[in-house]
């Protein structure tokens, strides 16, 4: 058969492209093809006879045999270039190191936005589509404070806690990546359609194994979800009913040797039946973002840690936001705070027990959260400037 392209970077993408879009092939099957024939080119150097007996379906051999996968692939590429969509193929040196590492990575990722922030360590957020106000809150927090430490929120944009992990990481002007089961440029469900541009705006992606153009079809929501663990270094589950399809991500993430997160919720809500047996069977019981800080890699903490540097410069406890006009006690209070460390509430009461009571400390915290000079964090046991 005639070679898929001319430059061997080209053939290697079309090739891959080509075998995900042949009819029959799974990515498994695809990629025990691969692995059979030893590289993608040899699959299309063999001859109908070889594929054949490869194990893999008549109409498959065909389709490759004639030529007919490599066109599929060639307009595929023209639809993805005219849609300024990113295709990536499994081997490619920019695909996520993290995904690479699963059982069954996809062969092939369309990328809308900024394909290096999936390189970037990120933690996955899933839960119900019918979520509590607790349940909707705490996504948008938790995102947000996690995303201001500089992690990317992974969440596949569904309704309900997709949606408000992804905004919560927006609201921190923060990177967050949407996982679609349809193909990147179908937009589900339609009424987050501004939610995927503040996406793209802020540097992060919208992502899809699905070829452009591939509708919402039920099938492919469960089939997305090792992507979401799989790109994560970790899970991080909100409100989620005892059977729903957020244990299919857990469950994912548990065979994928990720670390599980899960938020508890009130014991007579179905919604928190999921999360509490979760927590039961050892999932990390998360309250505030440092729950889940405290048990990442050391070597993505440390990863991380530039990116908080510039809140505080040098060595510095003092607030980023200058203090003139400040009553002395306000004052007295940021001097004790850093941008880039939280700090216990019952520490800053206890050192300044002998100049101020617990009822002026509390009411100057407050004070400075409303000015935008401090920020209070989950639970409000602790407080760190901002």
């Amino acid at each position: 058969m005639a070679t898929v392209a001319s430059s061997p970077s080209a053939t290697h993408l079309l090739e891959w492209l080509a075998i995900s879009l042949t009819l029959g092939l799974g990515p498994n099957k695809a990629r025990k093809l691969v692995e059979h024939f030893g590289t993608p080119e040899a699959v299309f150097r063999a001859s109908l006879t070889e594929l054949e007996s490869a194990g893999i379906q008549a109409v498959s051999a065909q389709s490759i045999a004639t030529g007919k996968s490599a066109e599929l692939a060639r307009e595929e590429i023209a639809r993805a270039a005219a849609a300024g969509v990113t295709v990536m193929s499994v081997d490619d040196p920019a695909y996520p190191p993290r995904l690479k590492e699963i059982y069954d990575p996809p062969l092939i990722l369309y990328i809308r936005g900024n394909p290096a922030v999936l390189a970037r360590p990120g933690i996955a957020m899933v839960g119900t589509r019918h979520p509590t106000p607790y349940g909707t809150g705490m996504a948008e927090r938790l995102a947000c404070d996690l995303a201001s430490q500089g992690l990317v929120i992974i969440s596949g944009m569904a309704r309900g806690v997709d949606t408000a992990s992804h905004r919560g990481a927006i609201s921190a002007k923060g990177k967050t990546i949407a996982v679609f089961g349809t193909g990147v440029d179908v937009i589900y469900p339609k009424e987050n359609s501004r939610l995927s541009e503040q996406i793209l705006a802020l540097g992060g992606a919208l992502i899809s194994e699905f070829p452009l153009g591939t509708f919402a079809a039920p099938q492919n929501f469960p089939i997305r979800n090792r992507i979401l663990s799989g790109m994560s270094v970790g899970v991080l589950v909100v409100e989620a009913a005892e059977y729903s399809g957020t244990r299919i991500t857990a469950r994912c993430a548990l065979e994928q040797n990720r670390d599980v997160f899960a938020v508890p919720g009130n014991v007579t809500n179905k919604n928190s039946w999921g999360t509490n047996t979760l927590i039961k069977q050892g999932a990390k019981l998360t309250a505030t973002w440092e729950d889940v800080w405290e048990d990442l890699p050391a070597d993505v903490r440390l990863a991380l840690t530039p990116a908080a540097s510039p809140e505080s410069p040098g060595a510095s406890s003092a607030s980023l936001f200058p203090d003139e006009g400040l009553p002395p006690h306000e004052k007295r209070i940021l001097g004790l705070l850093k941008a880039d460390e939280a700090t216990h509430i019952d520490e800053i009461v206890e050192k300044l027990e002998r100049e101020l009571s617990s009822s002026e400390i509390f009411a100057a915290l407050f004070e400075l959260e409303l000015t935008g000079k401090v920020r209070q964090m989950p639970g409000k046991n602790f407080v760190k400037s901002f």
